[in-house]
């Protein structure tokens, strides 16, 4: 029968083991990290394109009827890429932040995944909001082929298409707030990149409160534009911090060099 009681190397062994399995490289783990990460970038890289290329003649909300009018006549080819990227973007957002949920999750949850669950049901929210602005524009779209002059009914959908644009961008605010507080509190991102989120998120939710004077064509749409640029940035920031992780079980409370820059 073997003794109840343990050999000195046996109970010496035991602190270095549970030490190991703490601290130790987390392979599968790691790979998650760097999946949400590859996401991430992804979704980043499509909003550039969509915004800077795909964009780039589309008329503002306030132009002329008969200049929204052209430009969709003659160029439905760009609304039909960018309503696909859309399409697109809506996957890559809801796979972002509900793997960013699980990686908060794994690291102790807390106030971080407080926040996070807030970014989930706010980019929830702002997809099917994206949805509706996507619908519309094809409605524009569809419409300008008839028409030579502008209609009431086609300025009616130009008009509901930029409202569903500006509500969209209160749900994506609360999106980047939510996200940034949740990563950084859980020590994924840096605080630079807090004091963007919530900035950015601070301009896109003044933004969307002015929904009304938007539909109408009002410039205070652009007090949202680099809110949400800052969404794009932080979005990429945090897709490459992940994707460059080595290892994603550290301790909570674990603190390092960039953390503090």
């Amino acid at each position: 029968m073997r003794s109840p009681r343990k050999t000195a190397t046996e109970l010496e062994s035991l602190p270095v083991s549970a030490a190991a399995a703490t601290t130790g490289p987390t392979p599968t783990r790691a790979l998650r990290e760097r999946v949400v990460g590859a996401t991430a970038i992804a979704l980043a890289a499509s909003l550039v394109i969509e915004n800077m290329v795909v964009l780039a003649g589309a008329p503002s909300y306030g132009a002329p009827i008969k200049e929204v009018l052209a430009f969709h006549a003659e160029h439905p080819g760009a609304v039909a890429i960018a309503v696909g990227m859309d399409a697109l973007n809506v996957p890559l957002l809801l796979g972002f932040l509900t793997g960013l949920h699980g990686l908060i999750g794994r690291r102790g949850g807390g106030a971080g995944a407080d926040w996070s669950r807030l970014a989930v049901a706010a980019g929830a929210s702002y997809s099917a909001v994206l949805m509706t602005y996507a619908v519309l524009w094809d409605g524009v779209v569809l419409s300008a082929r008839k028409l030579t002059e502008p209609s009431p009914a086609f300025e009616l959908a130009w008009h509901m298409h930029a409202a569903a644009f500006a509500l969209s961008l209160p749900a994506l605010g609360t999106t980047l707030v939510g996200a940034a507080l949740a990563t950084h509190a859980r020590r994924l991102t840096p605080r630079w990149q807090l004091l963007l989120g919530v900035a950015g998120g601070g301009l896109l939710l003044a933004a969307g409160a002015a929904s009304l004077a938007i539909a109408d064509g009002s410039a205070l749409l652009f007090v949202g534009v680099p809110g949400y640029f800052a969404w794009i940035v932080w979005v990429l920031a945090t897709g490459v911090r992940l994707v460059r992780a080595r290892t994603v079980d550290r301790p909570a409370d674990a603190s390092t060099s960039d953390e503090e820059e």
